[in-house]
């Protein structure tokens, strides 16, 4: 492939997200000529604006916490303060770590980093448009479009960066709001709640906690959140005309049971969603399918065009960076005829990284059951074990579903500390095609919190030892 000299690469990447650098990566390893369009920098939102600086500000979050509760640890600490500005830098010399890494792997497997904007002429060609304004036409045998997704609004509400936010600008915000309404309870509003409240902020969460959850695992994370003195209104849908947004902040009108409140804060995080990225990339001349603002694909990553690929939130699967890594090794080894397994996305686990986190892979009950199973499941309570209370950990679940006429996994939904770790095992137990028995046949050390794994699918047969 990489001897036709009628192209100038063997794979010319519309954007170089999580997904699109590690195929990059996978494409040279496979001794693919590469080159990477991308008009901001390599990584995407996950590396820049999403997924490690959240989760750095969540571990900040953490450690704050951890101070007001260290007397319970035996350790006295007579008076600290909150030092937000600080917890931002940490999170950028990571984000910067992590950045700079990807551009010594890009030079270690000799990968073109093109700077700019790109549009697909035709199958095989990218136009790119530079920072100063000259053009330039790069082409490939293949092209792979991995342009990403950015926040949804509030239809009528724009983004100013300052009373009125998403996750892109809530990430770096360098100040703390004091009162914060999150619209929305998805991953990103439940990880920004916990944020700001165990910051200090007074947090107004508005819309149902992780829908896409398990119910016992939104139920549960609901109870603890009002527990913490986060507000929850979750069946309420404010529109524009329910905000008024000025310089000196937000106030939103609830209007519920003939009544009506009014709750003001400094800023609204406005966490409903993403949408692909499909403007202004030449989608249309080539005939390329859309649907609900992203990219149909089949299997491999196909658009139906000869050569043209697409991968990463622009296709709209699963909008998560692990998927991402996957579906664009997929889309490369197609490319270079090694024949991939098609990825399953019944085996890509979940994973929010609120206080407590929560993760899971597979079906969920209700899920199971309106697909015909018949049903049986096992959970265990992580106060039953002696690491998750040793860490301060033991309010939270594991919960297996499983078939109760097969006894296959269906899947497994966890709400507890470390949550986000431990799911790698139920994960690898989907791949092999694990029943639950052998998931608790399955020796886990002790003490651990990984033990909980291995009694909450005992527990599905009533074997649990511990309870």
């Amino acid at each position: 492939m990489a001897g036709e000299q009628q192209y100038q690469y063997d794979i010319v990447f519309l954007g170089g997200g999580t997904g699109g650098y590690v195929a990059a990566i996978r494409a040279a390893q496979l001794k693919l000529k590469v080159a990477v369009v991308e008009k901001d920098k390599v990584g995407g939102t996950c590396l820049h604006r999403g997924c490690i600086p959240s989760k750095a500000l969540l571990k900040s979050a953490a450690v704050a916490t951890l101070a007001r509760e260290a007397a319970e640890y035996g350790v006295k600490i007579n008076s600290f303060e909150i030092d937000y500005p600080q917890a931002i830098k940490r999170s950028a010399r990571i984000v910067d770590q992590l950045y700079r890494g990807i551009l010594f792997l890009f030079r270690k497997h000799g990968i073109t980093t093109i700077e700019g904007t790109g549009r697909l002429k035709d199958n095989h060609t990218v136009v790119v448009t530079t920072p100063n304004g000259e053009t330039q036409e790069v082409t490939g045998r293949a092209i792979i479009i991995d342009t990403g997704s950015r926040p949804r609004p509030i239809p009528g509400i724009p983004f100013d960066g300052h009373r009125v936010i998403n996750s892109d600008h809530s990430t770096w915000l360098d100040w703390l709001p004091k009162r914060v309404i999150i619209r929305g309870g998805g991953a990103t509003g439940v990880e920004f709640a916990s944020i700001y409240h165990e910051f200090g902020a007074e947090v107004t969460l508005v819309g149902r906690v992780v829908p896409n959850e398990d119910e016992e695992i939104s139920q549960h994370l609901t109870r603890v959140y009002t527990r913490k003195g986060i507000r929850i209104i979750p069946n309420y849908r404010p529109t524009a005309d329910d905000f008024d947004i000025t310089e000196g902040g937000v106030r939103m009108r609830v209007k519920q049971d003939g009544k009506e409140e009014v709750i003001e804060a400094d800023t609204l995080l406005v966490a409903l969603g993403r949408q692909g990225n499909i403007e202004d990339i030449g989608l249309e001349e080539l005939g390329i399918q859309t649907k609900d603002s992203y990219i149909v694909v089949d299997e491999y990553g196909r658009t139906g065009v000869d050569g043209v690929y697409a991968i990463g939130d622009v296709i709209g699967k699963q909008l998560l960076a692990h998927t991402a890594m996957h579906q664009g090794i997929v889309a490369v080894e197609h490319i270079a005829g090694e024949k991939p397994y098609p990825l399953d996305y019944r085996r890509s686990p979940s994973c929010t990284y609120c206080h407590p986190e929560i993760a899971s892979v597979g079906l969920t009950e209700k899920e199971a059951r309106e697909q015909g199973y018949e049903v049986k499941v096992g959970k265990f309570p992580l106060r039953a074990n002696g690491k998750a209370l040793i860490e301060g950990e033991g309010d939270g679940f594991i919960k297996v579903v499983a078939d109760a006429d097969t006894n296959d996994l269906l899947g497994v939904h966890i709400i507890g500390g470390h949550a986000t770790e431990l799911i790698a095992e139920a994960a690898l137990a989907k791949l092999l095609e694990a029943t639950p028995w052998e998931i608790g046949l399955n020796i886990h050390p002790h003490p651990t919190i990984s033990e909980v794994m291995g009694e909450a699918a005992l527990a599905v047969d009533g074997l649990a030892i511990h309870i």
